[in-house]
């Protein structure tokens, strides 16, 4: 009896060692990695989520709103990696651990900088990427310059935007409505550093932009302009109803219309009845991207 009970107890912790072992391979698998992207020489910190087994796996770039975080975009790359998916996720320059000052056109630098790090054969290697099966993807301000990345490369074919900024729109809503300036200055003062995690270069703030005008926004920037130029990409805009932040009528509608009009190669829109931070609808947020993205990825014939 007492060597049944002595096995017993042999035996149940070499099932806890191995239960430990198992648990901390599975943990391994789905590890994030921190990755740094070089971005001519201005450093950025990233993180890529990496799916379990063989690979390939199609891999998507995932951009924040602004200023983002140090960890995921809505919960959707814990939820896609789960589906089969990587994702990469990083801070803008002059973000956080980033180095360099943040701006639009160094955010569009910062896209290329992921571009190339999912694409150098040794990565490909070891993260289990399919450079065959990238996409782009992004909320809020990520959300509009994912659009404008995209639509000054032809190559990059699939592109999902998630309440993303008009950004023209926003300058032009900007310079006539003095309520919304009064809310937007105050918005980027406390993201400003030292207090805050944004290092603004000169000239990027809003209240310098309207200064300049309209001109001086890169016309990439402005949705209705680069409509001719998704027209060929596989696009999914996702919208809120009750988004006060970026208004559906004012941001993806009239995109989605444009985009119609010149009979886009692939254009869905996908709306929740939720707010600009679709706190009640992650999971179904989560799900459509998912289903898109796969839908794109491995086609049925």
């Amino acid at each position: 009896m007492r060597l049944m009970k002595r096995k017993g107890r042999i035996a149940a912790v070499g099932f806890a060692f191995f239960t430990l072992l198992l648990s901390a391979a599975v943990l391994q698998a789905a590890t994030v990695f921190n990755i740094v992207l070089d971005r001519g020489g201005v450093l950025l910190s990233g993180r890529l989520r990496v799916c379990e087994g063989d690979g390939p796996f199609p891999t998507v770039i995932l951009l924040h709103g602004l200023p983002g975080n140090e960890s995921d975009v809505l919960g959707l790359g814990a939820a896609l990696v789960k589906n089969g998916i990587n994702v990469l996720t990083f801070n803008y320059s002059g973000t956080f651990e980033s180095q360099g000052e943040w701006s639009f056109a160094d955010t569009l630098k910062d896209i290329e900088a992921a571009f190339y790090f999912v694409n150098r054969p040794d990565n490909i290697l070891r993260f289990k990427i399919d450079a065959r099966r990238l996409g782009l993807g992004g909320y809020d301000y990520g959300g509009g310059m994912v659009l404008a990345y995209a639509a000054g490369r032809p190559e990059v074919g699939v592109v999902f935007s998630i309440a993303g900024t008009d950004h023209g729109e926003f300058l032009r809503e900007y310079a006539r409505n003095p309520e919304m300036r009064k809310i937007v200055d105050e918005t980027y003062a406390a993201m400003a550093a030292p207090a805050g995690p944004v290092r603004f270069a000169e000239g990027a703030v809003p209240r310098e932009w309207a200064d300049i005008g309209p001109a001086a926004l890169d016309p990439n920037l402005d949705f209705l302009r680069i409509a001719p130029a998704l027209a060929g990409k596989d696009i999914l805009l996702v919208c809120a109803w009750d988004d006060e932040t970026n208004k559906v009528e004012r941001n993806a509608l009239p995109l989605y219309r444009a985009l119609k009009e010149r009979k886009a190669k692939s254009a869905s829109i996908a709306a929740f009845q939720d707010d600009h931070a679709f706190r009640k609808s992650r999971a179904g947020l989560a799900r459509a991207v998912g289903d898109w993205l796969k839908s794109v990825f491995f086609p049925t014939v």
